[in-house]
C-alpha cells in the first residue's frame, strides 16, 4: 500500500483518479484555477500539472529535427509547442494554494532538476515521471532522492528501460513506486490500449500499477480497474470546444464525473473470490427449484415419480433428492402443492 496525502492506494482501495491539467489552462491562470475547482467537483482524488518551460525541454531551433511531423501538432516547432503549453513557474504557488484551500491533492511532473526544486519548495506530496522522461535517469535519481512516492509512466519504454528506471528510483531512495501503463499516442487508438500490460507490470516489477490513459472516452480507464489498475490518470479540460494543445484527448467535467463514479463501481464489483452467498441473494433463494408434491396423497402412500416434481419456489427438498424420494412412503396425508420434507416421510424409510 502507498499513501499520498492520507489517501491509501492499493488493490484493496478504490482506484485513485488523477485529473491531468497539463496544457488545458490555455495560457490563463484563471482558467487553471477554474479547472482545479471543476476537477474537485467531479470527485477526483488529485489534480496533476506539469512543471517545465520551453527552455528546459528543448531549444529554439528551426532545424528539421525540431519540427513535429504528423499527429495533432503537425508542423509545429517543438519550442513553440512547449511555450504554448507550459504552466509558468510563477503560477505554481497560486495553484497549490488554491488546491489546498479546496482540499484536493495537487502534484506535478517535473522535467528537470529546477522543477524538482520548485516543487519541493511548494511541498508536493509526490512526483510523476512522464513517459518521455523515463529514460532520463539523472532526473529520476534527483526526484527519488527526496524520498517521496513516485509515479512513473511507461509509454514507449522497453522492459530494459523500465527496469533501469525502477532500479534507479529505488537505489536513490524511493520506497513507494507506482508504474502506469501508457500508450504515448495522442489520442491513443482504443484497439492499441493493450491493458493486459497492467497486471504484467505488477508481476514483473513488484509494484502497484495503474493506467495513464490517452484514449478517447472512459472505456479503457474503467476496464483497467478490472485488470488491477489502482490509479487512473486522464487529461481534463473545462471544454474541448475551447481548443488547446491537449484538448482533443481530454475529458470534460461530465465525463470525468462519470469516470470517477464508474471506475469506483467497477472496483466495488470485483469483490472477493469465494463461494459464500452474498446477503443480497438470500431473499431470491426462494425462487430456486425444489421438490413439491403435485398430487394429493393418502397417509402411507408410496411416492411415485408422477407424484413429485422439481418446480419453483425453493421451500422443499433440493432436486438432487428427487430419485431418493421415489418409493418412500408418506407418514401423513399430503395435499397437492406441499413442499417435500423429510418430516413427511415414514421414519423407517429415511
Amino acid at each position: 500500500m502507498i499513501n499520498i496525502n492520507g489517501r491509501a492506494i492499493s488493490p484493496d482501495h478504490s482506484p485513485y483518479i488523477i485529473a491531468e491539467l497539463s496544457a488545458n489552462h490555455n495560457g490563463s491562470l484563471e482558467r487553471a484555477l477554474k479547472t482545479i475547482e471543476a476537477a474537485h467537483k467531479c470527485g477526483v482524488d488529485a489534480i496533476k500539472i506539469q512543471t517545465y518551460t520551453a527552455e528546459t525541454l528543448t531549444i529554439d531551433c528551426d532545424a528539421p529535427d525540431f519540427l513535429i511531423k504528423g499527429g495533432l501538432w503537425d508542423g509545429i516547432k517543438l519550442h513553440d509547442l512547449y511555450k504554448w503549453a507550459e504552466t509558468p513557474y510563477e503560477w505554481h504557488q497560486a495553484m497549490f494554494d488554491y488546491a489546498k484551500k479546496l482540499g484536493i491533492t495537487i502534484f506535478s511532473t517535473p522535467f528537470d532538476e529546477t522543477a524538482v526544486d520548485l516543487l519541493e519548495d511548494l511541498g508536493t506530496p509526490t512526483y510523476k515521471i512522464a513517459s518521455f522522461e523515463i529514460v532520463d535517469l539523472p532526473l529520476i535519481r534527483y526526484a527519488a532522492s527526496t524520498g517521496k512516492p513516485m509515479i512513473m509512466s511507461t509509454g514507449m519504454a522497453s522492459e530494459e528501460e523500465i527496469e533501469d528506471a525502477v532500479t534507479t528510483a529505488r537505489e536513490a531512495g524511493c520506497k513507494d513506486l507506482i508504474l502506469l501503463h501508457c500508450i504515448s499516442s495522442y489520442p491513443a487508438p482504443i484497439e492499441q490500449a493493450n491493458l493486459r500490460q497492467i497486471p504484467e507490470l505488477a508481476r514483473r516489477f513488484g509494484v502497484i500499477t495503474g493506467l495513464s490513459d490517452h484514449t478517447m472516452g472512459t472505456t479503457a480507464g474503467i476496464t483497467a480497474v478490472a485488470l488491477g489498475a489502482c490509479i487512473i490518470e486522464k487529461h481534463f479540460t473545462l471544454s474541448r470546444q475551447d481548443k488547446g494543445p491537449d484538448s482533443e484527448f481530454s475529458l470534460e467535467p461530465h465525463e470525468m464525473e462519470r469516470l470517477c463514479v464508474e471506475a469506483k463501481d467497477a472496483w466495488s464489483a470485483l469483490g472477493t473470490a469465494g463461494y459464500t452467498r452474498k446477503e443480497s441473494e438470500e431473499k431470491t433463494k426462494i425462487f430456486r427449484r425444489s421438490v413439491y408434491f403435485v398430487r394429493d396423497l393418502a397417509e402411507g402412500a408410496e411416492i411415485a415419480r408422477d407424484d413429485i416434481r422439481a418446480i419453483r419456489p425453493g421451500k422443499g427438498l433440493a432436486p438432487k433428492f428427487i430419485d431418493q424420494l421415489i418409493g418412500l412412503k408418506t407418514n401423513t396425508q399430503i395435499q397437492k402443492g406441499t413442499a417435500t420434507s423429510w418430516d413427511l416421510i415414514s421414519q423407517s424409510q429415511k
